[in-house]
């Protein structure tokens, strides 16, 4: 519970921080795991890209049906945190998902992720690089707060560049205002 408030403190100072008004997310149900790319707008969690990252998962994993990463009942399987329009705020929805993901680098301190900022086709290059850095940055300290260390995350930003739907709608800027997390060696 401690960690919670702290880790709400954290992200409201993020939050506070911006040049951006933030509206407040909605307060949802964080017992259920969210398991799909968003649609219609709505956001939940989603399974990594295709084709983004190696093949094998990290060694203090393991392999095969006991690595809790590749288990799909597993929410260390979930690997995207979507965001509102211009907002780099963690909504409370993935709260749970960034938690798990914090205690997994806890418990296995040789594990290392990239988590990579993304943003929609809208505004310039300049503009959703920085927002997309800024989306990675703000998992990165979420996940800091509840026990990960600071050497075990590396953020990137792709901006637009790497658009998960390639559609030019609501629907495709909801799936791609996202972070996506890798797992070094998978």
């Amino acid at each position: 519970m401690r960690t919670w408030i702290l880790g709400a403190f954290v992200l409201a100072l993020v939050v506070g921080c911006s040049s951006t008004p933030q509206k407040p997310a909605p307060v949802e149900d964080r017992s259920a795991t969210p398991s799909t790319a968003p649609s219609s707008g709505a956001t939940t969690g989603s399974t990594a890209p295709s084709g983004v990252g190696g093949s094998t998962a990290p060694s203090t994993a393991g392999t095969g049906a006991g690595n809790p990463l590749r288990d799909p009942n597993n929410i260390l399987s979930k690997r995207s945190v979507y965001f509102d329009f211009d907002s780099f705020a963690v909504k409370d929805e993935y709260r749970g998902l960034v938690e798990a993901h914090a205690r997994y680098l806890q418990a296995n301190r040789n594990a290392r992720m990239t988590i990579q900022g993304n943003t929609d086709e809208r505004g310039s290059r300049e503009y959703n690089i920085a927002l997309g850095q800024k989306r990675a940055d703000a998992v990165k300290q979420a996940m800091r707060v509840l026990g990960a260390s600071e050497q075990q995350i590396e953020t990137v930003s792709f901006g637009e560049e790497k658009p998960r739907n390639q559609g030019h709608d609501e629907n495709a800027w909801a799936e791609n205002r996202r972070d996506d997390i890798l797992y070094v060696g998978e």
